[in-house]
């Protein structure tokens, strides 16, 4: 997860019903970004990643899912700030980093691809168990608010404004037909550049605005 801290809200904006009860800290929270050291160690790593994903890749279609990245890194803690160096060293990801490496993958193979970010609810007694393993490896654990998590995944542009949610951490595609239960989401933002003349997207039978939460 992007260390950040954000511990309340700022702006004008009056944040949601169910923002106010349980995750005011992520209404602004950015997202995961690997960083560059601008020197060798960085470039040979982007280099090998870009080079794995198209092997993986193959002849086959760009939206292919990069699962080899999830193959790759088991899930867990990360201490951020995180360099590319340092990611291709390791062997464990969270699902910020592991976000961040998709979204790369995907705009490397010359697709349009944005962060999502999610709150999605599962049980106390998996917050916990991850609370400590956080804990006991120095990780901020700033995601997780009593039985709900922030979570970052990534938004492929198929055609137009027509999206489908990457979910590197899981690998495979999330489904735009939510229910109540474990793991449910309940809500997300699609980040786009401002620079981008982009306003809303299509995911499924919903429709999504860009750059905002919306209860799912």
């Amino acid at each position: 997860m992007y260390l950040a801290e954000v511990e309340r809200l700022t702006g004008s904006n009056e944040p949601k019903a169910w923002l106010k009860q349980g995750v005011p800290r992520w209404h602004n929270f950015p997202p995961s970004v690997i960083e560059d050291h601008g020197k060798r160690c960085c470039r040979v790593a982007k280099a090998w990643f870009f080079a794995m994903d198209r092997s993986c890749l193959g002849a086959g279609e760009r939206m292919l899912g990069p699962r080899w990245i999830r193959a790759r890194y088991k899930w867990g803690p990360t201490r951020w700030p995180l360099y590319w160096c340092e990611a291709m060293a390791h062997n464990t990801l969270d699902c910020g980093a592991l976000a961040a490496l998709a979204v790369s993958a995907y705009q490397g193979r010359g697709l349009h691809c944005y962060t999502v970010q999610l709150v999605q609810q599962y049980s106390q007694n998996d917050a916990r168990n991850w609370l400590r393993n956080w804990e006991e490896a120095e990780a901020s654990a700033n995601w997780i608010s009593d039985d709900v998590v922030y979570h970052e995944a990534c938004a492929v542009v198929r055609v137009r404004d027509e999206i489908r949610i990457w979910d590197p951490t899981a690998s495979w595609w999330i489904s735009s037909r939510q229910f109540a239960g474990y793991g449910a989401i309940l809500a997300l933002r699609v980040l786009t550049p401002s620079a981008e003349d982009v306003w809303s997207f299509h995911w499924g039978h919903r429709r999504i605005a860009a750059n905002q939460w919306q209860h799912v």
